[in-house]
């Protein structure tokens, strides 16, 4: 039996009182009761929001699988609705994090209600995203990290090996970046790096591959690719950046990049060695320059 709602002078205190939000629908899903944090965390005023549907705040393209999520629970045996997670949208448009509970309830005259509580989790969703997205990206520049570059190049190895298909990768470091950051302070070599990744970013496939790799060293997988393909894109690469005006010093800076293709028995740090090798020697021919190892 579901429990009952009663007419306590009470109830009705706790409810407006509650920091949480909470609400009171019908079987049908209509509005009856809202409270002051219910009005306020969605924007409304309690008359725009009694006698409308619950799913006025619900996104669209969730409102039928929600309707039917309130039907199937008040039809049910069940006194309690299970937690769950939901996005939500408020007046301003603005989706939102909720958790919700719900509980089943008569009041005296033996009518169904549905009494649901709310809890604003958006800034926790927020920064779990964002440690989400820090895990397997660079904090500066938006990039894989290391770590996700590493895991990317092992899956392009596979593909590689797997569909018979070539791969290249390159091996990117930018020309006397110390001098920047010793010249113009660490912030400044920050904006040139910052704008180095995007325009490297902009100037590949949207199915190629960038990360940092660390400092000032960046991973290029260009999948499908031959050698000369690769050498191509690489000089392109150099060539934007030599010519661009980075940071709000309008800095120049070049880059050395050393390319491998792979190899039917390469592993990925042989793979990286080979890259590893043609970019030093770019460098000891004098930088700004890309060599095929």
């Amino acid at each position: 039996m579901p429990l009952t709602l009663t007419r306590s002078d009470n109830v009705p205190r706790l409810v407006r009182a509650a920091p949480i939000g909470i609400c009171i629908t019908n079987e049908e899903g209509i509005l009856e009761m809202v409270n002051p944090a219910y009005c306020a965390f969605y924007g409304y005023a309690e008359e725009e929001l009694l006698g409308q549907p619950f799913t006025m705040i619900i996104p669209e393209a969730s409102r039928e699988a929600m309707i039917a999520r309130h039907r199937d629970f008040m039809r049910s045996e069940e006194e309690q609705d299970k937690r769950q997670e939901w996005e939500v949208v408020g007046r301003d448009g603005e989706t939102r994090s909720i958790i919700a509970e719900s509980s089943r309830l008569e009041d005296d005259a033996g009518r169904l209600k549905r009494v649901t509580f709310i809890t604003d989790i958006t800034e926790r969703k927020a920064m779990e995203r964002r440690l989400d997205f820090l895990a397997r990206h660079d904090d500066l520049t938006g990039l894989l990290n290391r770590r996700a570059g590493m895991a990317r190049l092992e899956e392009e190895i596979a593909r590689s090996h797997r569909q018979d298909s070539p791969l290249c990768v390159a091996i990117v470091d930018l020309d006397h970046f110390k001098q920047i950051n010793d010249r113009h302070g660490h912030a400044t070599g920050d904006e040139v790096l910052a704008g180095v990744a995007e325009l490297v970013q902009a100037n590949l496939r949207c199915y190629d591959i960038l990360a940092r790799m660390g400092g000032e060293e960046f991973l290029v997988i260009l999948p499908g690719v031959t050698h000369a393909q690769a050498h191509e894109t690489l000089e392109r690469l150099r060539t934007r950046v030599a010519s661009a005006s980075l940071g709000r010093s309008a800095l120049a800076v070049t880059l050395s990049a050393g390319i491998a293709s792979l190899r039917a028995d390469d592993a990925s740090h042989v793979l990286l060695e080979r890259a590893d090798r043609a970019l030093y020697r770019a460098k000891q021919d004098g930088r700004n320059r890309t060599l095929v190892g």
